[in-house]
């Protein structure tokens, strides 16, 4: 009897025991995916992933490359067309070292060269969320990149060149933040890549790290370093959390490609984190800009005249006459880094096509700038923009008129075909 009993006591507590296991597997699991789902986040992978109008993840997007056109591939957990078949080691190389399951080289269009700092646990993670989305059959369509470029075997050479795999060692010389704020910047939101210039091979300057670089389409990422004018000298930790976490903050609002992010990534992520990595911005040193105060080239009179003018008649009603804007709804200009950012393709587009800035929930104003591509030629443009960054204390280059012909054109040549590729992408 006391035998029986024993026998049924310890059936018992074995079977509590494999319940209280597999609930603590099922916990770790959904932890494991909710931590996937916040890096993906990070990562802003829905971003690339997926085409205007597409299923989220799918693939398809255009990415324009000086040497042509690249579409980003299916990461949803299709079999065929997907990434449903690869296990957790074939996802880490792919992150860690640029290479697709096949064997075949990614393309750096694939930000690996910063995703490889991820650690496994975080890779790992990241696709098990990533293994929870809604398989979708999608073939994104061939790349059309000029020759000899697509073959890929090319890419080998280039990863010697330019690629060092290698995961985030934290300093421990700084902070724990600030080495989390390091891990998230130089790692998985790859913020050099488009705030870095890059060589005529397409490779980042690391010489020049977060010294302002090309953001594609004729938009240009301003300079990230301590610099006063052209950088984050003149921001606080807490102008910078604002700017990631809503899209503005007292000296400006996003635009472009960065309206993307804050709205598909940074705003996303936790206070934490964005201080964290604010705190790692602001430790990069100013580089030196080429201009100050006495090397500024002299700006004729009759510019800034003309400028003015075109200003009071076109751009004051929102912007004020102080440059200072309205709070809450348009930017200001005035004292605004990234108004002297170094090179002006930003401004031109925004001009040009118009722009809105992000509406998070806590920001929700929407509020969008008018196109005058239409109204303004390309000296009127230069003129404004030249007044625009040399009045109210500001100090940058002048504008000149062929810098927004160029702009203008590559803004009339890629909206036709951006139209195009997306049409492709989505059957």
């Amino acid at each position: 009897m006391h035998a029986h009993k024993h026998g049924l006591e310890a059936l018992l507590l074995s079977g509590l025991c494999a319940l209280a296991a597999a609930a603590h597997a099922q916990g770790t699991e959904f932890t494991q995916i909710q931590r996937g789902r916040y890096l993906a986040a990070a990562g802003d992978c829905v971003s690339c992933h997926t085409v205007k109008g597409g299923k989220p993840f799918a693939g398809g997007y255009p990415v324009e490359t000086p040497f042509g056109t690249i579409f980003s591939s299916n990461i949803t957990p299709d079999i065929e067309t997907g990434i449903g078949n690869w296990g957790a080691d074939d996802f880490y190389r792919a992150m860690h070292e640029g290479v697709r399951k096949d064997g075949k080289n990614l393309y750096p269009a694939c930000p690996y060269p910063w995703f490889t700092k991820m650690t496994r646990e975080d890779s790992d993670s990241l696709k098990a969320f990533l293994d929870t989305l809604e398989p979708a059959r999608a073939f994104p369509p061939e790349n059309e990149l000029i020759w000899p470029l697509g073959w890929r075997q090319l890419v080998s050479g280039w990863k010697l060149l330019f690629f060092t795999p290698g995961q985030y060692v934290d300093n421990p010389a700084k902070s724990e933040e600030w080495n989390r704020g390091a891990y998230l910047v130089t790692g998985l939101a790859h913020c050099a890549a488009c705030h870095t210039p890059k060589n005529m091979l397409g490779a980042s300057k690391n010489s020049k790290a977060m010294q302002g670089g090309d953001a594609g389409e004729s938009w240009f990422a301003p300079s990230l370093t301590g610099h006063q004018r052209d950088g984050l000298g003149s921001w606080s930790v807490d102008d910078i959390v604002q700017y990631l976490a809503m899209g503005a903050n007292r000296d400006t609002a996003s635009t472009g490609p960065m309206t993307e992010v804050v709205m598909n990534s940074t705003r996303h992520l936790s206070k934490e984190d964005l201080a964290a990595m604010a705190t790692y911005l602001k430790s990069i040193p100013a580089h030196d800009a080429g201009i100050d105060d006495e090397k500024n080239p002299e700006i004729g009179e009759d510019v800034m005249a003309r400028g003015k003018g075109i200003y009071i008649d076109q751009c004051m009603g929102c912007h004020m006459a102080d440059g200072k804007g309205q709070a809450e709804a348009f930017p200001p200009l005035a004292d605004s880094p990234p108004i002297q950012a170094a090179e002006p393709q930003t401004l031109i587009q925004v001009v040009l096509a118009g722009d809105h800035m992000a509406d998070p929930p806590e920001l929700p104003s929407g509020l969008a700038m008018p196109a005058f591509d239409w109204k303004l030629n390309d000296e009127e443009i230069a003129d404004v923009l030249t007044y625009v960054r040399n009045a109210w204390g500001n100090k940058a280059p002048a504008v000149s008129e062929d810098q927004v012909g160029k702009v203008r054109k590559a803004v009339h040549e890629y909206g036709p075909r951006y139209k195009r590729l997306i049409s492709h992408s989505l059957h």
